[in-house]
């Protein structure tokens, strides 16, 4: 997925991952890791691949993403969501936009994105992941392009709320309105019983050709490159240019209503994984 420069290249640690490791769909052998974070070192996640959101953030959700929330443990990433009061230091009484009407939020929690030269463009995503499906979350694996948005391109790998299963391609519709290719999956089908002890694969590959999202190794959604055109400005494809990779856990909006949820939450990420063929970099 990535064009690194060579010296970023150089400068990653990459991890090595087990040939007897089973993945679906299976790996192609010409598939070659290029970068990963398996989240081993306890602490702060890497300032090197990953930035944190602070504040509110987007969609009215009720959380106040803050650094804090996000720590790795365990040899895991986790992102906690918590139940409690944070004052919000942009709010203005009266104020018409929410970021700054709001007095106070009353949920915490953590949203990464990674930085530098951590964006990829082509090849295949491994994320391993678990998370309980309880009203009120909203996680999700999602990659956005550098550009204003919807114009670059938004690739939702993963979102969950309201016992559905989504993932979703975005760019931009006529009036620069955003245009969803979207698919919704009830969590059912995936073993509801067993589904909050389960750490869960999402795989993404990604050419010229399209982007195909596989859960667990169902197929999810598939996007045809050539539909891909915004009708807004340009008429490019923002899924030819790299995009960043995010992970974050929401609380309300699309998420629900969390009251009848216990807090804390944990939303656990085992590694992010990205794979290239040589003619991808």
């Amino acid at each position: 997925m990535s064009r690194f420069l060579p010296a970023i290249v150089a400068a990653l640690t990459i991890h090595t991952v087990s040939a007897e490791e089973p993945v679906t769909p299976p790996r192609d052998p010409a598939y070659e890791l290029v970068w990963s974070d398996e989240f081993t070192r306890d602490g702060p996640p890497d300032e090197a691949k990953w930035r944190s959101e602070i504040g509110f953030a987007r969609n009215q959700e009720l959380q106040w993403y803050q650094a804090e929330n996000s720590r790795c443990h365990g040899g895991f990433l986790v992102i906690e969501a918590r139940q409690e009061k944070v004052g919000n230091p942009d709010y203005s009484e009266g104020s018409r936009d929410w970021r700054k009407g709001r007095k106070e939020a009353a949920y915490t929690s953590g949203s990464l994105i990674t930085v530098g030269g951590n964006q990829w463009h082509f090849g295949r995503s491994e994320v391993r992941a678990r998370f309980k499906a309880l009203p009120g979350l909203w996680p999700a694996i999602w990659t956005t392009g550098l550009g204003r948005w919807p114009h670059a391109g938004e690739i939702d790998i993963m979102e969950f709320y309201q016992d559905k299963i989504l993932a979703n391609f975005v760019w931009a519709g006529k009036g620069g309105r955003d245009h969803w290719n979207t698919t919704s999956h009830p969590i059912e089908k995936f073993g509801k019983d067993t589904w909050d002890d389960r750490f869960h694969l999402w795989v993404t590959e990604w050419d010229e050709e399209k982007i195909t999202i596989y859960l667990d190794g169902r197929l999810l959604n598939t996007l045809p490159m050539k539909t891909a055109i915004n009708a807004d400005g340009p008429a490019i494809n923002p899924f030819l240019s790299p995009q960043r990779f995010r992970l974050n856990l929401a609380v309300g909006a699309n998420g629900g209503d969390p009251s009848k949820t216990s807090f804390p939450q944990r939303y656990e990420i085992d590694y992010v994984r990205i794979y290239q063929r040589k003619t991808d970099r």
